[in-house]
């Protein structure tokens, strides 16, 4: 009786210890990234790429983004950020990185997702670059190198449709420096300026200010329902935008209730609720 008891505890322990990881209560972030052309909101999807987000937003709780330049535009394609800032002058500094994320692929990158850019070659190797989708982009990035993760999407807000701001930026005229600065979105500079190599200025730079986390209380991404990239189908997630909180509360109960019988997962239940 006594080994019994102690095997119950240790899966006991073992099993909360899985809930920890796996929160029992859905929940989702909202960011707002904040430019010198404007504000606009994403949307993260917590629950279904964990990893994705939590490097995100160790970047973004780090100010590693403060600062930072919209150092990419790809007409009808994508604004790319989160690699440089800016201080005082050029040439701007790389953001030090850490270990790179684990890819997870699970929703398509359709306009206004927000994705993970990465190494040719090496799904496992997004670190701290973003990007935003700016148009329908799932033919090619959904497969490509295993696929690029898409962890948010940009939101309408506070009567702002948010794509407006990434479509003024992505309105910019580029200028092509050297790499990786060949699609480097500018403002206020022409191209007698570029063709007379007048130094470009802070003032030319599209700077995001800074990304602070504008709600983490609530489960924001329930309402919403990305498609998911069917070209990565078998890879890991739990489902749509809002994440499967309640779904690895029953599914820990129903593994409670073979392991240590009914009575005891009955009585965590109504704890649980």
């Amino acid at each position: 009786m006594t080994n019994r008891i102690s095997s119950r505890s240790t899966l006991l322990a073992a099993l909360f210890s899985i809930a920890s990881i796996a929160p029992i209560t859905a929940g989702a972030t909202i960011v707002e990234i904040q430019t010198d052309m404007g504000s606009f909101k994403v949307n993260l999807y917590d629950n279904d790429t964990p990893a994705t987000v939590a490097n995100f937003l160790a970047y973004v709780n780090s100010g590693a983004y403060t600062n930072s330049v919209i150092h990419r535009s790809a007409s009808n394609f994508v604004i790319q950020s989160g690699g440089y800032t800016f201080d005082t002058d050029l040439p701007l500094d790389e953001i030090p990185t850490t270990s790179p994320v684990t890819n997870e692929p699970v929703f398509s990158n359709v306009r206004g997702t927000i994705a993970m850019a990465k190494n040719a070659s090496d799904p496992n190797s997004a670190t701290s670059q973003w990007f935003i989708n700016l148009t329908n982009n799932s033919a090619n990035l959904d497969s490509q190198n295993s696929g690029f993760t898409a962890f948010g999407e940009v939101i309408f807000d506070d009567s702002v449709d948010g794509m407006d701001v990434v479509d003024a930026i992505a309105a910019l005229r580029v200028f092509a420096f050297s790499a990786p600065f060949d699609n480097l979105p500018l403002q206020n500079y022409s191209i007698a300026d570029y063709d007379n190599n007048v130094p470009v200025v802070e003032d030319n730079l599209v700077i995001v200010e800074m990304i602070v986390v504008a709600d983490s209380t609530v489960d924001s991404a329930a309402g919403l329902n990305p498609p998911r990239n069917n070209a990565n189908s078998g890879s890991s997630g739990s489902g749509g935008g809002g994440g499967g909180g309640a779904l690895n509360t029953w599914a820990t109960l129903m593994l409670l209730t073979l392991l240590l019988g009914r009575p005891v997962a009955r009585r965590l239940a109504w704890k649980s609720s």
